[in-house]
This record gives structure tokens, C-alpha cells and sequence, in this order.
């Protein structure tokens, strides 16, 4: 196995919460003990997924809420909130709670854009402003602004007996805007993201440049450094640039012979989405790592995109259960982690 010329400085994981329409309340509990695991293990951060009107967690910061008073530690991310979904001015209050009640652990990942499938849920999101919502860049940005505690009127002071007033949004959590990450899959974003002041969620999912010869890592590698460079050059500078690799990776160590079936057979129906550019933004996905953790070392020191991190948040299967992700995390803290040159937290 070729030697890493930087140890992996930060060990996370990704989940989307899946959960049976018939109980959900048992798929929300799972997730909080797989994130309690995540902290026993060792694990530096735990990312939640955000699904509306899916079987997966709608409300992440709830989740956030519950997992940061069984937790002590582990840092906890959304991987990523889509702010066309959200208002700025709520979603910095519940974040700058839940960042409180946390003690400071609070990583919102965000990304912008029109809601998916927006013209059958805008009646019901925006029904008296669907044709005038503003989905680029302004609005996450306007949260940052918020969030950094900037004033959002000029109106503040006692009023009347007990009534007092803030011209910001309260309650102001401090050092919470410098914990803001964009999801970015274009390079136009990247350098955006490095321009004001956001750390970088890289996915499995890219899209390439025009006439970009398609390969997911070269190009991935090649949307991390024009970040970087953006950050660097950014004024003010906002601190040091981090950056996350979010791919799929399923370590096979101690799984049985059934489990190494179900994984292998997942892998294989999603292998084929992998092979080609989607749809006429060029969309690509990153194949999925399956293979014992010095196998997938090995593949990881192979990736181009990999080679540019010192912290990854790998990204469980949408699709197993508990029993399925408990070994596959056991295995990544305890066999891949370490074979990365990771060392556990705590």
C-alpha cells in the first residue's frame, strides 16, 4: 500500500436516517444510537442527511437537538440543509440553539437552488411568493450574515415592563459562523464557497466543466484546489479553509458472508450510474469503495480527490440496517481509520 503523505487528520460518517413510514419514531431512535456509537468509536463528527418529504430525517437540527444531550464530543454536521427550503432568519435561530446546547459541536453543511421538485410542493412552501423566491447564493449568504450576529433592524431596547428587544438574531452563538460548510459538486461553487468564508463538502456526486475529460476524481481534485485557491485569496480572509470528502464506503473486515452478499450486490446496481456523465449538466457519481480496509486504503491513496483532504465524512448506505451499519462503523473506526493514519478522538 503506497504511504499517505499526510495522515487523515478527521474521521466522519454520513447517514440519511431512514426510517419505516408505519414507526417512525424507532428509525429516529437508531439514528441517535448510531450517532452515540460514532462517539464511543472515536469518531470526530457525525453528518446528517436532510430529506423532505421523503422517509429520511426532515429535521436534522432536531436531531442535531437530541444528539447533543446524549453526545459530549463528536462534532455534528448537516450534509446538507438546502436553504430554498428554509427561512435565514428562522433556521439562524434554531442553528445558533442547538450550536448552544451542543456546546459549540455544530457544523451546518448548506447548499442553494430551487427545491427539488418545486412546482409540486411551492402551493404549499411559498403559495403567495413561489414566482419570487430568490434560491441563489443571497439567501445562504444572508444566513451567514445572520448567523455572525449582524443586525437584522434597527429596532432594539426595553419595552414597556418586561418586553427587551435585540437587533440581532438571539440567541448568538459565537464562532458559529466560522463552522459554516457548503456542499458544492461544480467548480463555479467551490471557488464561491472559498470566496466568502465556507468550508468545502465535497460528495460523491460532481458536476464537470465543459469539454472536462470525465473523471470523478481528477475533476473532484481539480474543484478542491481552485477552492483553495479562492480561499487563500479571499479579503478579509476568513481563517483557515477546511475541506470534507463525502464517498461510500463500505469496509467488509469482520462482515459475514451474508452481509459481504447484500453490500456486494448493492454496489453492483449502482456501479452502472457511475460510468457515464448524466443529464446535460454532466452529472457524475463516484463508484462506491467496498473491500476490506486495506483495500480501500489502498483505492483512497489511488484517488485524486482523496489526496487533497486531511478529513473525510464517509457516507453509510441508504438502504441496511442497524446491525449492517454498527459493522460497517466498528470496521471503519478500529481497521480503516487507523490504516489511514487516523487516530481516534477522546
Amino acid at each position: 500500500m503506497p504511504d499517505s503523505s499526510q495522515p487523515l487528520r478527521k474521521l466522519g460518517f454520513l447517514t440519511i436516517g431512514l426510517f419505516d413510514p408505519a414507526d417512525p419514531a424507532a428509525g429516529h431512535e437508531s439514528t441517535l444510537r448510531i450517532i452515540e456509537l460514532g462517539e464511543r468509536l472515536g469518531f470526530d463528527s457525525a453528518w446528517l442527511r436532510h430529506r423532505h418529504l421523503q422517509f429520511g430525517i426532515s429535521s436534522p437540527i432536531a436531531v442535531m437537538a437530541a444528539a447533543s444531550q446524549r453526545t459530549s464530543r463528536i462534532e455534528l454536521g448537516t450534509a446538507v440543509t438546502p436553504m430554498g427550503w428554509e427561512n435565514p432568519l428562522r433556521l439562524a435561530e434554531d442553528l445558533a440553539t442547538v450550536d448552544l446546547l451542543a456546546g459549540g459541536r455544530i457544523n451546518p453543511g448548506l447548499s442553494v437552488g430551487e427545491p427539488m421538485h418545486y412546482d409540486t410542493v411551492k402551493h404549499e412552501l411559498y403559495p403567495d411568493s413561489a414566482g419570487l423566491e430568490d434560491f441563489s447564493y443571497a439567501r445562504v449568504e444572508r444566513l451567514a450574515r445572520l448567523i455572525a450576529g449582524e443586525p437584522v433592524r434597527e429596532f432594539s431596547g426595553k419595552q414597556g415592563v418586561v418586553e427587551e428587544f435585540s437587533n440581532r438574531v438571539e440567541p448568538h452563538s459565537s464562532g458559529l459562523r466560522e463552522r459554516l460548510w457548503y456542499g458544492a459538486a461544480s467548480r463555479k461553487s467551490a471557488i464561491w464557497a472559498g470566496a466568502h468564508g465556507f468550508h468545502l463538502l465535497s460528495s460523491s456526486v460532481i458536476f464537470a466543466d465543459t469539454n472536462q475529460e470525465p473523471s470523478f476524481a481528477r475533476i473532484q481534485q481539480s474543484q478542491i484546489r481552485a477552492y483553495r485557491e479562492a480561499a487563500a485569496a479571499s479579503v478579509p480572509a476568513h481563517g483557515p479553509a477546511r475541506v470534507s470528502q463525502g464517498l461510500v464506503v463500505i469496509p467488509t473486515d469482520t462482515a459475514s458472508a451474508e452481509q459481504r452478499e447484500k453490500y456486494q450486490r448493492y454496489v453492483d446496481e449502482r456501479t452502472p450510474r457511475t460510468r457515464a456523465p448524466h443529464g446535460p449538466k454532466g452529472m457524475l457519481f463516484a463508484p462506491d469503495l467496498i473491500g476490506t480496509s486495506d483495500q480501500i486504503a489502498e483505492q483512497l491513496y489511488a484517488h485524486a480527490g482523496f489526496l487533497e483532504v486531511d478529513e473525510v465524512a464517509f457516507a453509510l448506505p441508504f438502504s441496511f440496517v442497524r446491525e449492517d451499519y454498527v459493522q460497517i462503523l466498528t470496521d471503519m473506526a478500529t481497521r480503516l481509520g487507523p490504516a489511514l493514519g487516523w487516530t481516534p478522538a477522546g
